[in-house]
């Protein structure tokens, strides 16, 4: 596994794993916890595969899915940019949530829980991980 960072985004490479999905989570992950500010300036294309060592084409998959999903947009002759809109990030950090306990829920229904023991479960986890920061 690679660890290298780019700007203000750092990227976790691991070459047994699909390269375009990783970026582009790991950039959405970055934009979603703030570590990528509105407005901020990504790198380009060129650079971010340079720096990385992987082909252009994988990152410009990446980039054209960020622009999609609305997070980022490219402003002709200046680069690409994480949006500005506080509103769309927010949005996108409710569905990245709703995306991961759904799959947390899954994960605990098909190992035989009923809601009751996954919410006492979680209750629990809550109370300790509470405990560890008081």
């Amino acid at each position: 596994m690679q660890e290298q960072r780019i700007g203000s985004i750092r990227f976790q490479i691991d070459f047994s794993q699909p390269l375009y999905e990783q970026i582009l989570e790991q950039i959405r992950s970055a934009i979603a916890k703030g570590e990528i500010g509105l407005g901020q300036k990504i790198p380009s294309v060129r650079e971010l595969a340079h720096e990385l060592r992987i082909n252009p084409n994988t990152v410009m998959r990446a980039y054209q899915e960020l622009e999609r999903d609305g997070l980022t947009e490219k402003r002709r002759g200046q680069g690409t940019f994480v949006t500005s809109s506080k509103e769309r990030v927010e949005t996108f950090r409710q569905e990245l949530a709703a995306r991961y306990i759904d799959a947390f829920l899954s994960q605990m229904e098909s190992l035989g829980y009923s809601w009751s023991d996954v919410a006492a479960y979680v209750k629990k986890k809550i109370d300790e991980r509470s405990g560890e920061r008081g």
